[in-house]
C-alpha cells in the first residue's frame, strides 16, 4: 500500500482535533489525498500535570475517556487495519461533539468512554461492537504511548492535539491548525493551501493566538450559520492557574 499523503494525529475528545479534522475531510475531497489516521492521547501528553491545579474540574475524567476510546481504537486498527480507523474517527466526533448539549457535566462524564456509549460509537462506524471491551485494557496503553511520543517527537513537545504531519515521513508536522468554524468547500483548500506555505517554510515555527471562539458543534449549542463566544484559552487550554 502507499505511504499515506498525510498522518492525523487524534484524540477522541478533543473538540478542535474534531473540528479540523471535518476541514481535513474536505480537503482530502478535493485532492485526493490518502490520510493515515492515529492515535495521540491528551491524558498521556498531561501525565506530569496536577488536574486539580491547572484544569477545570472537567478536564481529567475526560481525558481517561479519550484514552479509553484510543484503546478501542488501537483493538479495531490491529485486527482490521488502519483502513478501520477512519470510520471510527468520524463515528467519535458524531457521538461526542454533532449531539445536542449535554444536560450537565454529569451526563457527560458518566457516558463518554463507557461500554454503552462505546458500542454506539462502533455501531455507527459499522464495526463490530465487541471492539468496546478493550476500553479498559490497560495493554493497550504501551502502544499508544509510543505513538504519542511520536508525535511529539516531530513537533516538539509543547503541543496538543490534532497533530498534522505531511509527506511523511520526511515533510513537516506541526500542531493544530487550531480552527473553530468549518470552511466551505472551497475555502476549505484555500486554507489549506495557506497553511502549507507557512508549514514548509523551513523557518516558520508559531503563529499563535490564544482568543477562540467556541467551535461550531451542536454539543456547544452552535451550528455553522452562529459564531460561537471568544475564550482565552491559557497555553492551550482553559487553565485555572496562570
Amino acid at each position: 500500500m502507499p505511504e499515506a499523503d498525510l498522518h492525523f494525529y487524534f484524540d477522541p475528545v478533543c473538540q478542535f482535533a474534531w473540528m479540523t479534522s471535518k476541514w481535513i475531510r474536505k480537503v482530502i475531497a478535493a485532492r485526493d489525498y490518502r490520510v493515515e489516521w492515529r492515535l495521540i492521547s491528551l491524558r498521556m501528553i498531561n501525565s506530569h500535570v496536577a488536574y486539580s491545579a491547572h484544569f477545570p474540574p472537567t478536564y481529567e475524567e475526560s481525558h481517561n475517556a479519550g484514552l479509553r476510546m484510543l484503546r478501542v481504537a488501537a483493538r479495531v486498527r490491529e485486527q482490521l487495519g488502519s483502513e478501520a480507523l477512519a470510520p471510527l474517527q468520524r463515528s467519535f466526533g458524531a457521538h461526542i461533539f454533532d449531539i445536542p448539549p449535554w444536560r450537565d457535566d454529569a451526563e457527560r462524564t458518566a457516558t463518554l468512554g463507557h461500554p454503552e456509549h462505546m458500542e454506539r460509537v462502533l455501531k455507527h462506524a459499522g464495526l463490530p461492537v465487541e471492539f468496546a471491551g478493550a476500553l479498559f485494557d490497560e495493554s493497550w496503553d504501551t502502544e499508544i504511548r509510543a505513538e504519542t511520543d511520536a508525535a511529539r517527537a516531530l513537533t516538539g513537545k509543547d503541543v496538543g492535539t490534532p497533530i498534522l504531519h505531511i509527506d511523511p515521513p520526511d515533510g513537516v508536522a506541526f500542531f493544530g491548525p487550531v480552527i473553530s468554524r468549518l470552511p466551505g468547500d472551497e475555502e476549505a483548500v484555500q486554507l489549506w493551501d495557506n497553511v502549507l506555505g507557512l508549514a514548509r517554510f523551513g523557518g516558520f515555527a508559531e503563529l499563535k493566538r490564544s482568543m477562540r471562539e467556541r467551535p461550531q458543534l451542536r454539543v456547544y449549542g452552535l451550528d455553522e450559520s452562529q459564531v460561537g463566544k471568544q475564550e482565552d484559552w491559557h497555553q492551550g487550554s482553559r487553565r485555572l492557574k496562570h
